[in-house]
């Protein structure tokens, strides 16, 4: 309760932001408890699979593939692996912001409904988007690549060192694809890494 931890945020990243640098964190955890399933990928591969009531040992593996398949694990044969992870959070927009959006995107043949437009729940009166949904239809598809960076060739999310990038070499195309979307739909994309000693901006 006193970090605030909350989904993708906490003290470290709001009020108490640039004061901290966490170097180690302590789990604690209750041997044999049941799995907590909230995130809708895993149910989806559960329900598919039949499995109603999985185990820890199997929601772990599940975890992995999930994540394996995204190239969100180490692993030396993947080049994919070698990012940061997920760069962009998913933008949470008040609703009449995403009538709008829709109306636009609609407009200009990229959805033919709001429907077609990934958004799901993110508080009283608001809705989060797909960043990912956002880059790609701005023109930046999977695998797109600058120098020694690339979008993930699996997950647009993912921005990945090919080989001898420099954190600015990063940050270049980071901000490429902020402003092409900001350009494209006039939504604003925020970096989910901490920069220390270099800014998007």
């Amino acid at each position: 309760a006193a970090c605030r931890f909350g989904y993708r945020m906490s003290r470290f990243k709001s009020d108490d932001r640039g004061r901290f640098v966490v170097i180690g964190v302590t789990f604690r955890l209750r041997p044999g408890g049941a799995p907590a399933i909230k995130y809708a990928e895993l149910a989806r591969h559960f329900a598919e699979r039949g499995v109603a009531s999985p185990s820890l040992a199997e929601t772990r593996q599940l975890v992995i593939e999930v994540r394996r398949r995204k190239s969100m694990v180490l692993d030396p044969a993947d080049p994919n692996a070698r990012s940061v992870g997920s760069f962009f959070m998913n933008p949470v927009v008040a609703t009449a912001e995403f009538d709008a959006l829709a109306a636009r995107i609609i407009a200009d043949g990229v959805a033919a409904s709001p429907d077609e437009v990934p958004h799901y729940p993110g508080g009283p009166g608001r809705l989060k988007l797909s960043a990912a949904w956002l880059i790609e239809r701005a023109g930046f598809m999977r695998g797109y690549r600058r120098g020694p960076v690339a979008l993930s060739e699996k997950h647009t999310l993912a921005i990945v060192n090919r080989g001898g990038a420099t954190a600015a070499d990063v940050v270049a195309l980071a901000r490429e694809v902020r402003d092409g979307v900001r350009d494209r739909f006039g939504i604003c994309l925020h970096p989910e890494p901490v920069f220390v000693g270099i800014s998007l901006d």
